[in-house]
């Protein structure tokens, strides 16, 4: 009766939230302590019960096989530049009269944009000009030459006919006796003078022709020289030579420009080139007339397809980097100079579906390199539970052209149920692996599974599963995660 009194009193002083913690803490141990007391066959039957509990439909990561590039891929940035771009320049020395064009001006091929004071140019036409007219003249009086030597050769013939004529006669008579020998000599002496004054005659007639060549060709050079200074004159004109925009203004009206001082920087923008500067491991890819996209930051959401036109034959010795330069068409002159440009050489290769390696085991048949057989219901790529893989049917182990398996998803809830499926891969890249044959864009596959699975089994999708719906999702047991 000593010893309850104290215990008693102990309780009394106890708040009511502490025996409230007593108590539950007493209730909570009471069932423990109770299971020492059950038959063995009961406490042994109770683990079997629980692992059967815990069987049921696996739970599985399901995805839909979509087509998409292996691997990332590389782009390359520049800057956007005229397709061309010519430096309008003076060739003659003048005073800066007129400039139509300013920054930004539209300008056609053959349209004015400045005129230089042209004044002594055309007094140095109007000079070469009179000079013509006096070689001209020179023309003229040597072709009268000519005509009066041609004229001197036709007077000296006659005479000379008239010589020999009279030799004849008085041979003739000689030989009769009629006249003495000496008036034959003088005959004969005549003949020989006409002959030559004749031939000096038309000595002079060649000279006199080759005098008017001469001059002919005096004429021709001095009328080049007319013509050089006229075309200097029409250098104090100066047009557009491209269609495209005016990108500097270098000088002012009233400046005095020399020959090749620069007034004018135009840039033809009917197409637009870029410069990028690409990895020595990557030119091997890269051809000349070879299609590519670019992205424009000034243009988002939009893209562009451009044509490599120049690719560098010296490259960067010490980043090893090799320029190469792509054009896109500029339609409606949208595209200006200086943006900044992404250029994607990645040829577009046939769109085939990727799945992730997890979602692929080796196939019991291999490909043309061979390899292990093995039995079915294997447990899917990457899962959690199951039978372990041997290492022939690992997914690393598989190459290109291999043949492998995937589980296909058919049905959904309840009745879901999975497909043990052959396909053929291709590359594999960054833990993704292209399938060739065997599985459809818009199929879904069991991409990871809690356990391992065999044709026919019927499984539950998880909450990371593409497609479910959000009862679905909240039904998903914890360990599919």
């Amino acid at each position: 009766m000593s010893q309850v009194a104290p215990l008693t009193e102990h309780f009394r002083s106890l708040t009511p939230a502490t025996l409230s913690r007593m108590l539950l803490i007493g209730l909570l141990l009471t069932p423990t302590a109770g299971c020492g007391f059950l038959p063995k066959e009961e406490a042994n039957a109770q683990p079997a019960q629980r692992g059967q509990a815990e069987e049921g439909p696996a739970a599985v990561d399901v995805a839909i096989a979509r087509t998409a590039p292996l691997g990332e891929e590389l782009e390359y940035t520049g800057t956007t530049q005229p397709f061309r771009e010519v430096s309008l320049r003076a060739q003659v020395e003048g005073q800066l009269v007129s400039l139509s064009a300013d920054v930004g001006d539209p300008v056609a091929r053959g349209q004015v944009v400045a005129r230089l004071d042209d004044q002594v140019l055309t007094a140095a036409v109007v000079g070469a000009q009179a000079e013509v007219a006096a070689q001209e003249a020179e023309v003229a009086q040597a072709r009268t030459e000519v005509s009066d030597a041609q004229t001197l050769v036709e007077q000296s013939r006659l005479e000379l006919q008239q010589a020999q004529s009279d030799l004849a006669r008085f041979q003739g008579l000689y030989e009769e006796g009629v006249i003495p020998e000496q008036q034959v000599e003088q005959a004969r002496t005549a003949v020989g003078t006409a002959e030559q004054a004749f031939r000096s005659a038309q000595e002079q007639v060649r000279t006199r022709q080759q005098a008017v060549t001469a001059s002919e060709r005096r004429v021709i050079a001095q009328q080049a020289a007319v013509a050089q200074e006229q075309e200097r004159r029409a250098y104090s004109v100066l047009t557009s030579p491209i269609d495209g925009y005016v990108l500097e203004r270098v000088t002012e009206p009233g400046n005095l420009v020399q020959p090749g001082g620069e007034l004018l920087r135009l840039g033809d923008f009917s197409q637009v080139k870029i410069s990028v500067q690409v990895s020595e491991l990557e030119l091997a890819d890269i051809q000349t007339g070879q299609t590519v996209q670019v992205r424009l930051d000034a243009f988002p959401g939009q893209g562009f397809v451009g044509r490599v036109t120049r690719i560098s034959p010296a490259a960067d010795p010490t980043a090893r980097l090799v320029p190469v330069e792509v054009a896109i068409p500029n339609n409606g002159g949208r595209i200006g100079s200086g943006l900044l440009a992404r250029v994607n050489f990645t040829q577009q290769a046939a769109a085939r579906v990727v799945v992730p390696e997890t979602a692929l085991r080796a196939n019991q048949e291999r490909g043309p390199r061979g390899g292990a057989r093995g039995g079915g219901g294997r447990p899917a790529g990457g899962s959690t539970g199951g039978a372990s893989q041997r290492p022939s049917e690992s997914p690393q182990a598989l190459q290109a052209g291999d043949r492998g398996t995937i589980f296909v998803v058919a049905g959904s809830g309840d009745a879901a149920t999975v497909e043990e499926r052959t396909v053929t891969v291709g590359d594999r890249r960054d833990g993704r692996v292209e399938i060739i044959a065997g599985l459809e864009p818009g199929e879904a596959f069991v991409a990871r599974s809690s356990q391992g699975l065999k044709d026919g089994d019927t499984v539950r999708t998880s909450v990371l599963s593409e497609g479910v719906s959000e009862g679905s999702q909240s039904a998903a047991p914890e360990n599919s995660r």
